[in-house]
């Protein structure tokens, strides 16, 4: 550690009580103000303990508020068990020191790193405030952990917002429920992760929730689109440019190291080209970037979550993606399900994003919106169901949303199904009448099959296919006569129904 012995004897000739007296008239001011910032930084920690506050920005805060105690150039608190072994001195000259952060156990242990410039001359009240600063962050540290075992227990207020203003993951069936027991489970630890999933699933919120939940939810979050990446401009803006590289161009820092310390999300993946994925692969492989211009490494401490909608095995049999990358990046891999796989989350969610977009009066669904909405596919998934209900929200002439409210292509297949009936005022035993006629007719006629496929007797199938109120209802469908019973296949039939049996469908 050269800072040490930079700041501890006093020239030659010189008697150290002059000169730690001049020290004392010189940096009172300094060390009033310092004081001052360390009340500051103590004040700021305890706010973050209210109810309304956000505790993943506490370390942040922590580590801001340090360096203006101490003259350094960047301070990290991080915990021991970490995978990146730090900044140590590099080609850039800059030093640093690290000081063990105390704990309970070995596995709560951590780590206050401080870098500076060669010429930054710490003194010996620097290094007393870095080590009262190991025992703050210390309380840090427990807070956090504490904070995370309380959120994954579902003890905290599910409500509180988000500071990047991004939807929470909603959906209560089984799946979902899957889904967040994955994430969960990924929480503590490094690894990449592979989400795969049709455009609009929400692939982007998953990899928001993975780094909301693991230890590096204080560091920045940072999302690339690579199907936009030019590919003349791919290095630059992935591992940044140095100063004066060419004419009129300005350094700056790539994706890379702007997630340094966070988590990169490399979304659409699959839309690399072949030369842009040998270049990626070099960086995700040495966790080590070398800007366009520049000879020396870079080491970044970054977990990277990948997305595709498109398989990447399949690509790579193509030979449209390259296996290294691909194995590099898969492993442990998750898959979204669509919102057609999870339908009953759809009114959930529908409810959700009418509330959050609404503008003053609250809105509502009627049944019949409702019951369109749950039967259509939704192609473009939840991003569809978001747009949809914006539309809804700035069209809607009242507080009630009905089945014309909603798009033709959603109301369509529900509208011509049922839009006659309900203006002919049919009755449900009509309904129930046409439905038998059609199984049967997919039956190929075979009216035992149609009712072990419908689960009524045979004699309650018999009644719906002579029902006079089929007739009543102007419906022209081909006769099916009683003795076209098929025996291939037909098993024991249940015991006949009653004539009121009948109706009971």
């Amino acid at each position: 550690m050269p800072a040490l012995d930079s700041c501890a004897d006093p020239p030659p000739g010189v008697p150290v009580n002059a000169v730690n007296a001049g020290n004392a008239v010189n940096h009172v001011p300094r060390q009033r103000d310092r004081r001052q910032a360390l009340c500051e930084m103590l004040a700021t920690l305890t706010r973050f303990l209210d109810k309304g506050q956000d505790i993943s920005l506490m370390r942040g805060a922590f580590e801001e508020m340090l360096r203006r105690v101490v003259p350094v150039r960047a301070i990290q608190l991080r915990e021991s068990n970490s995978r990146w072994t730090g900044r140590l001195a590099g080609a850039d000259g800059i030093e640093s020191i690290a000081l063990e952060v105390p704990g309970s156990d070995p596995s709560t242990r951590g780590l206050l790193e401080a870098t500076f410039d060669p010429g930054c001359r710490l003194g010996d009240w620097d290094f007393q405030m870095l080590g009262t600063a190991t025992h703050v962050g210390a309380l840090v540290l427990e807070i956090e952990r504490s904070w995370t075992q309380l959120a994954r227990a579902g003890l905290l207020d599910g409500h509180r917002a988000r500071r990047d203003g991004a939807a929470p993951i909603i959906g209560s069936t089984d799946i979902m429920q899957a889904l967040r027991s994955t994430i969960e489970r990924l929480a503590g630890t490094d690894f990449t992760v592979l989400l795969e999933g049709e455009s609009g699933v929400g692939k982007e919120l998953v990899a928001r929730q993975i780094h909301d939940v693991s230890r590096r939810r204080n560091g920045p979050f940072v999302a690339i689109n690579c199907a936009a990446l030019v590919e003349t401009l791919l290095e630059a803006e992935l591992f940044g440019i140095e100063e004066r590289t060419a004419t009129g161009v300005r350094g700056r820092r790539g994706k890379f190291e702007h997630a340094d310390g966070g988590t990169l999300f490399l979304d659409e993946v699959s839309d690399l080209s072949v030369s842009a994925q040998a270049k990626l692969l070099r960086a995700i492989q040495d966790l080590t970037v070398q800007r366009v211009g520049g000879h020396a490494t870079r080491r970044v401490d970054v977990r990277i979550i990948a997305a595709t909608n498109r398989s990447l095995a399949g690509l790579v049999e193509r030979q449209l993606f390259r296996p290294d990358l691909f194995y590099r990046l898969s492993g442990v891999d998750i898959r979204v399900p669509t919102l057609r796989e999870r339908r009953p989350d759809i009114l959930e969610l529908a409810c959700y994003f009418l509330e959050r977009h609404r503008v003053g009066r609250r809105l509502r669904l009627t049944a019949a919106a409702a019951d369109a909405m749950v039967t259509y596919n939704w192609p473009g998934n939840v991003r569809e169901l978001e747009r949809m209900m914006e539309r809804a929200v700035t069209l809607a002439e009242t507080d009630i949303i009905d089945l014309d409210d909603l798009p033709p292509t959603v109301r369509g297949g529900y509208s011509s199904a049922l839009g006659p009936s309900l203006k002919r005022n049919d009755t449900l035993r009509i309904w129930a009448c046409r439905y038998v006629r059609l199984v049967v007719e997919r039956c190929g006629g075979n009216k035992r099959a149609a009712s072990r496929a419908l689960g009524i007797s045979y004699h309650t199938l018999k009644a719906y296919l002579r029902s006079p109120y089929y007739d009543q209802a102007c419906e022209s469908s081909p006769p099916v006569p009683d003795d076209q019973d098929a025996t291939a296949g037909d098993g024991p039939l249940e015991e006949p129904e009653s004539a009121d049996g009948a109706s009971g469908v």
